[in-house]
């Protein structure tokens, strides 16, 4: 009553909160109890906001106080009030919580007097600061204030149910739904009657539902579960929803009924197979792009277990907090990868085979350079449109762009590399007809790379790896073509990449080495020079001659160092011999590679080394092939000028192999000619016997390359140069090209390449004759 509570303690005030220690929160109408007993066995009355009381006589709601007399009212009527209270209120739990009163008994005081205790401390009322009752009885009028209020409360907590935007259902233990709201009924295309006494598993499907943890919801040992799940609409149409299950328990705390709260997630579902679809296809041809290709992959190469494999079956990833559980659906997906995991009919699980056909289209740079880009793109959808209808198959072969102009075919179900190639030949065939592209008829040619084996030989990684590798080697071999895998060839091609990216810490470790081969005069017998030839010493393999590995150094760039330290290496030791030999001037000959003159100054190079040892230049030769001398803007002749202008001498290598452009020969600085070793073959040819067809056509192209060894000579001598022949293995080759009029030779007649010392020894015996004569 207004002014009542003045100067009085506000320790249970619902109106203002002064002191630390307040009671009046707002609270939600909850169940009766079964025993219609609050938690600590008295009965309870639960108010949502302690104004509901205000105003009431008899009932002060700043001290929440129920059952205190009013002095004027002489009612002795308490024992009624409380009965009828009791039972007209019986619908509600009257537990103390926040915001809850409570009745009770007041021990040691007269029977049957009724106080409430605090809804936060559980104190009577009565007691401390607290104004104990006036009189044994409640004003006829504070009861129906009272009922008023709970009536209040009630119309609120049906209002918050009916106009939830969420559907809500409440489920008893036989799983048939006792009550829904109006927004659940909706989600499903029914009214709430309908719905009533109707068993769950009529709406919401009931495969996928994790096993193991409803149950333990059902029993009461899990609070709450989250899942997605489906629903069952009356039109037929799925409604993806996200579903939480909560557990509610009756006054002993034993499980009772089950709350569930359904919230339309369809929307989202649909953006996000979207978005999953856009991340696992290719935007501009639609087909399956490299991620979705790798998953399937992945899928194909591992072992399925069988059904008994766990006892937890979800949708999706698990996770257990507390008492909570989250199940989380995985959105589907445009193929299954599963498809592709079953066991082979007939078979164990390691005797599954997986293939992959790696295509890539011979020459689409030249169709973008020349018609554009966009022509190039609307190829690629053609290309990709042929592929998808005759290769892509559900659930065994998926057709996949990998990027750029590459796509491949992949076999989950593998019958054999006979298979792999009958398809790669196939898709060759396909892709030979004719594309007629925004007024263009366009012909492409593509080359496959084959890789087909036992999912438990391989990984997806090494799988596609492999392939990529084999596609090259069809490239290499002509392009329009298919190349199956071959482990010899797949383990050269992973040695020269170990070889590769060796080359550079092997020259910082000294690993690399010179052997000289003596260049012998043909008329005298002297050595004239010798030619350095490097070889690698490496750990592993051994001793390398450079045709294992110069032709990777010029790919990777490791021939510009290499070069370098070659060159100066070599100067060096020229230099000593000049020192022991002063009257020989035996020059050193060293290869130079193309990239050295592209890459490098190679006439500063060159300058400092000789700067650096103090060999002449005239004893220095450099050896560069024809195809070096036709490098960009002209920058090889200019090079080559810079250096004959120092005075160092310039042979062309392996000459009548290459270009042979004899223009270049009257304007090139060139001192000398080195014949391939293929001119030599025909000297070095001997006469068949007893087939006199045979012996006259090795005659007739013995001949014939004798005569091409002169009028080369004969050309050189003519242009002021001298000529070198490699390969000698025999004196009568030896002799026969001295008859030519052949200048220098070199070969294993000679001497095998060795040591700088061994070239010094021959220096010595001032003349050089058969190897061990």
């Amino acid at each position: 009553m207004p002014g009542q509570n003045e100067g009085a303690d506000a320790h249970h005030s619902g109106v203002r909160h002064e002191e630390p220690h307040q009671h009046g929160h707002r609270l939600s109408p909850l169940r009766r109890p079964a025993n219609g007993a609050t938690a600590d066995g008295t009965t309870g009355l639960a108010l949502d906001d302690p104004r509901d009381v205000d105003g009431i006589p008899g009932i002060d709601g700043s001290d929440g106080v129920l059952g205190a007399r009013d002095p004027r009212d002489d009612r002795d009527d308490r024992g009624a009030l409380r009965d009828g209270l009791r039972a007209g209120l019986g619908a509600f739990d009257l537990r103390g919580t926040h915001g809850t009163v409570a009745a009770v008994d007041v021990a040691g005081g007269p029977a049957g007097t009724d106080l409430l205790l605090c809804p936060t401390c559980s104190a009577p009322l009565a007691t401390g600061s607290h104004r104990p009752t006036d009189g044994p009885g409640l004003p006829a009028e504070g009861t129906d204030r009272l009922l008023a209020a709970l009536s209040a409360s009630e119309s609120r907590f049906r209002a918050a149910f009916c106009d939830a935007g969420i559907g809500m259902a409440l489920i008893d233990p036989d799983d048939r739904i006792i009550e829904v709201n109006p927004a659940f009924a909706a989600l499903v295309g029914c009214t709430s009657g309908d719905l009533v006494r109707t068993h769950i598993h009529e709406v919401v499907d009931a495969d996928g539902m994790p096993d193991r943890l409803f149950p333990e919801l059902v029993r009461g040992k899990r609070e709450r579960l989250r899942v997605e799940k489906q629903l069952k609409h009356r039109e037929g149409r799925t409604v993806w929803s996200k579903v939480t299950i909560s557990l509610i328990r009756d006054g002993s705390g034993n499980p009772l009924y089950t709350l569930a709260m359904v919230e339309d997630i369809t929307e989202q579902r649909r953006l996000g197979d979207r978005l999953e679809y856009q991340a696992l296809h290719d935007p501009l041809t639609r087909l399956p792009n490299r991620t979705l290709f790798f998953e399937r992959l992945d899928a194909a190469c591992l072992a399925i277990a069988g059904p008994g494999a766990g006892d937890v079956t979800v949708d999706g990833p698990v996770a257990v907090t507390g008492t909570d559980a989250v199940a989380g659906a995985q959105p589907d997906r445009g193929v299954q990868p599963g498809a592709d995991g079953q066991v082979a009919a007939g078979g164990a699980p390691d005797e599954r085979r997986v293939g992959v056909c790696y295509l890539d289209l011979d020459g689409f740079a030249a169709i973008n350079e020349t018609l554009g880009h966009h022509i190039g793109d609307q190829l690629l959808i053609a290309v990709a449109t042929r592929l998808r209808r005759g290769f892509s198959e559900s659930g065994a072969r998926l057709v996949a762009r990998m990027g750029g102009d590459e796509f491949a075919v992949l076999v989950t179900d593998s019958q054999g590399s006979h298979q792999l190639t009958a398809l790669a030949a196939r898709i060759l065939e396909a892709l030979e007809r004719p594309f007629d592209v925004a007024g263009h008829r366009l012909v492409v040619t593509a080359s496959v790379g084959v890789v087909e084996r036992s999912v438990h030989e391989t990984t997806p990684t090494d799988l596609v790896k492999d392939a990529d590798a084999t596609l090259y080697w069809s490239k290499a071999d002509g392009r329009a073509r298919w190349t199956l895998y071959d482990p010899d060839r797949g383990a050269h091609q992973l040695t020269r990449q170990l070889l590769a990216t060796a080359l550079r810490p092997a020259l910082e470790r000294g690993e690399f080495t010179i052997e000289y081969q003596p260049l012998v005069g043909l008329a005298d017998g002297a050595v004239h020079g010798a030619e350095a030839l490097v070889r690698w010493r490496h750990p592993r393999y051994g001793t390398l001659s450079p045709d294992r590995f110069i032709p990777l150094a010029e790919e990777s760039g490791a021939i510009v160092p290499l070069g370098k330290w070659v060159l100066e290496e070599s100067c060096r030791q020229a230099k000593r011999w000049l020192t022991e030999f002063p009257d020989t001037e035996t020059f050193v000959s060293v290869n130079l590679a193309a990239r050295q003159i592209w890459d490098s100054d190679v006439v500063a190079d060159v300058a400092q080394a000789l700067k650096s040892t103090g060999l002449p230049a005239r004893l220095l030769q450099l050896e560069i092939t024809e195809s070096a001398l036709l490098g960009p803007g002209g920058r090889p002749l200019q090079a080559l000028q810079a250096l004959a202008d120092m005075g160092v001498r310039i042979a062309i290598d392996d000459f009548g192999t290459g270009y042979s452009n004899l223009a270049y020969l009257s304007r090139l600085p060139v001192h000398v000619l080195k014949l391939d070793g293929t001119f030599i073959e025909g000297f070095r040819d001997p006469a068949p016997t007893g087939r006199p067809e045979l012996a006259a056509l090795s005659s007739r192209r013995s001949d014939a390359d004798e005569q091409i060894v002169g009028a080369m000579v004969q050309l050189a001598h003519t242009l002021g140069l001298t000529v070198t022949a490699e390969g000698i293995e025999s004196a009568a080759q030896a002799e026969r090209l001295r008859l030519t009029g052949c200048d220098t030779a070199q070969g294993w007649y000679f001497a095998r390449p060795g040591e700088a010392e061994r070239v010094a020894a021959i220096l010595r015996e001032n003349r050089l004759g058969p190897e061990g004569r």
